[in-house]
C-alpha cells in the first residue's frame, strides 16, 4: 500500500514539474526569451487549410439553415430538440399556412363564387408549393447539412484535438531543448581545479539525464506531427465529399423551383385573365362551379 502511495506521489511531482515546465516554456515564448521549434512550410499550409476549412464550413451552414427556416427562435427550438434527441414539433410552412387559409376563407365565401373558388384553387397551389418545399428543406438536412455537421462534429474535431496535443508535445520538446542548452552552459561555465571534481560529474549526470528527456520529448513530439498531417491531408477527401453534398443540394433545389415554377404556371392557366375593370371577363377555366371570373366581390 506505501509502494503504491509512493508511487502516486512521484507520478504527481512529475505530472506538475511538466505542467510547470510547459508553463515557463509558454511564457517564456511569449515573451521572445525562448525559442520555439517551427514546423515546416507545408505542415503549416495544411493546418491553415483546415482552419479556414472550419470556419467557412461552419458558416455555410449557419447561412443554409437561416434559408431554409428564416426564424432565428425556430431554429434555436429546433437546435434544442436535436440536441435532446426528441422529436421536433411538426409545423405549417409560411406556404402552408397562407394555403389552408386561402382554401378556409375561398370556403366561408363560397366555392361557388369567382372569387371564392379562385381563393381556393390559389390555396391548393400554396399548399403544394409548401409540401414541395418540405421535401427540399428534408432533401437539404439529408444530403448536405448532415454532411456538413458529421464532419465538424466528428474529423474536425479529432483534428483539432490532435493539435492541440501537438502544441503540447512541442512545448515539451522545447522545454526539453531550453533545459539541455542551460544544463550545458552550467557545465561550460564550471573553472577545473580539484574541488570542481564532484560537481562536474554532477553536471555531466545532469547533461545525460536532459539529453535522454530531449530523446524521448523528440520522439513523442515526431509522432503526434505525424498523426496531425495524416489527419491534415484528409481535408482534401472531405472538400471531394462536401463537394459531391453541394451538387446534391443544387440539384434538390433547382428541382423545387421548378416545381413552384409549374405550379404557378398551372394556376395561372386555370384562374385565366379578367379584366381587373370588371366590365368585360374572359373565360375562365375554373371548373363547372363558375362560368365566369369576376372582380366584383362575393356573388357569382
Amino acid at each position: 500500500m506505501q509502494n503504491v502511495e509512493r508511487f502516486k506521489m512521484k507520478k504527481f511531482a512529475a505530472d506538475a514539474g511538466t505542467l510547470f515546465n510547459r508553463a515557463v516554456q509558454f511564457t517564456e515564448e511569449k515573451l521572445g526569451s525562448a525559442e520555439k521549434t517551427e514546423l515546416d512550410a507545408h505542415f503549416e499550409n495544411l493546418l491553415q487549410r483546415a482552419d479556414k476549412t472550419k470556419l467557412w464550413t461552419e458558416r455555410v451552414l449557419q447561412k443554409t439553415e437561416a434559408v431554409l427556416q428564416p426564424n432565428p427562435n425556430i431554429r434555436m427550438e429546433d437546435f434544442f430538440y436535436e440536441k435532446l434527441d426528441k422529436k421536433k414539433r411538426d409545423r405549417n410552412n409560411h406556404q402552408e399556412q397562407l394555403g389552408n387559409t386561402m382554401i378556409d376563407t375561398g370556403n366561408d365565401y363560397g366555392p361557388g363564387t369567382s372569387y371564392g373558388n379562385a381563393l381556393v384553387k390559389s390555396g391548393q397551389t400554396q399548399i403544394q408549393i409548401g409540401n414541395a418545399e418540405r421535401e427540399f428543406t428534408q432533401a437539404t438536412i439529408n444530403n448536405f447539412l448532415q454532411p456538413l455537421k458529421s464532419f465538424l462534429e466528428g474529423d474536425m474535431k479529432t483534428i483539432q484535438k490532435e493539435k492541440k496535443i501537438l502544441e503540447v508535445k512541442r512545448l515539451d520538446l522545447d522545454a526539453s531543448k531550453n533545459r539541455l542548452r542551460k544544463a550545458k552552459s552550467t557545465a561550460s561555465q564550471q573553472q577545473p581545479n580539484s574541488t570542481t571534481n564532484t560537481l562536474t560529474l554532477v553536471e555531466d549526470d545532469v547533461i545525460a539525464r536532459a539529453e535522454a528527456d530531449l530523446r524521448v520529448a523528440q520522439a513523442e513530439f515526431d509522432r503526434q506531427a505525424e498523426i496531425t498531417k495524416l489527419l491534415l491531408e484528409g481535408v482534401s477527401s472531405a472538400h471531394a465529399h462536401h463537394l459531391r453534398c453541394l451538387n446534391d443540394f443544387i440539384e434538390a433545389q433547382t428541382t423545387y423551383y421548378a416545381q413552384c415554377l409549374q405550379y404557378m404556371q398551372d394556376l395561372q392557366r386555370q384562374l385565366g385573365s379578367y379584366s381587373v375593370g370588371g366590365g368585360n371577363t374572359a373565360p375562365n377555366t375554373l371548373g363547372p362551379a363558375n362560368n365566369s371570373l369576376s372582380t366584383s366581390g362575393f356573388g357569382s
